[in-house]
C-alpha cells in the first residue's frame, strides 16, 4: 500500500528533510521533485512550505511548478499541503500585499490579529477539531493537539471544504478537503503521534 514514492515539491521554500524523515518513520518512500515535468509521474504529490506566501506563489508559477501541480489535481493526484502549502492551495493571501494562489479554494488567507495576550507567530501546541470523517483522520481523536508555526490563518468561504478547526483567539480552517486535495495547517512531521498518523493515512490513501 505504500510501496509507491510519494513526491515531496521543492520550490526553494519547504522543510523538506523533516517532512521525509516522517514519511520513511511510518513505511514509506518519497523522492524530492524539482522539476515540473518529473512531477507529472507520481499520483501522491506532497507541497510543503515555510516562508512568505507571494515569493512562493511566484516561484511555483516562474518554474512551471503551478502548472504541473494543477495538471495533477486535475487527473487526480492526492495532493497535500503542508503549512504553507495548504496556504498556497486557497484563492487569495493578504501577506505582504494581495495576492492570487493556485485557487484550488475558495479561501482567503489572513494575518491573526494580536488579542488577549495572544501572540503572533501562533507558535505551539493547539487542540484540532475534526468536523465530518475523512480518510485522513482515520482512527484519530477529534481535539488532538498538533504543533503549529504561522501568522496568517485561512478561511475558507465554503463550509464543506472544512475538515477540521482549532481556536486561537478565533476559530480559523485547519484542515480543509475538496476531492483529491488536501491542507494541514499544522505540521504533522513535528506532531508526534498524531502528525504520523496522518501522514500514514495519507500514504494509503486510495481517494
Amino acid at each position: 500500500m505504500m510501496s509507491t514514492p510519494v513526491a515531496i515539491v521543492d520550490y526553494g521554500m519547504g522543510n523538506l528533510r523533516s517532512v521525509q524523515n516522517a514519511v520513511t518513520h511510518v513505511g514509506g518512500k518519497s523522492v524530492v521533485v524539482e522539476n515540473p515535468a518529473d512531477l507529472l509521474a507520481y499520483d501522491k504529490i506532497i507541497l510543503p512550505g515555510v516562508g512568505a506566501f507571494g515569493q512562493a506563489i511566484a516561484c511555483l508559477r516562474q518554474t512551471g511548478l503551478a502548472d504541473a501541480l494543477n495538471e495533477r489535481r486535475e487527473a487526480g493526484a492526492r495532493i497535500l499541503g503542508i503549512c504553507l502549502g495548504m496556504q498556497l492551495m486557497c484563492s487569495v493571501s493578504e501577506e505582504d500585499g494581495i495576492h492570487e494562489g493556485l485557487n484550488w479554494f475558495a479561501a482567503r488567507v489572513t494575518r491573526f490579529l494580536p488579542d488577549a495576550g495572544l501572540s503572533v507567530p501562533h507558535m505551539g501546541w493547539n487542540g484540532v477539531d475534526f468536523m465530518r470523517d475523512d480518510p485522513l483522520l482515520a482512527g484519530l481523536e477529534s481535539g488532538s493537539d498538533a504543533y503549529f508555526v504561522h501568522s496568517y490563518h485561512v478561511r475558507c468561504d465554503d463550509v464543506s471544504d472544512v475538515l477540521a478547526t482549532t481556536d486561537y483567539g478565533l476559530e480559523f480552517h485547519s484542515m480543509i478537503q475538496r476531492g483529491n486535495v488536501r491542507g494541514i495547517q499544522f505540521h504533522p512531521e513535528k506532531s508526534q503521534g498524531f502528525g504520523l498518523a496522518i501522514i500514514r493515512n495519507y500514504l494509503g490513501m486510495s481517494c
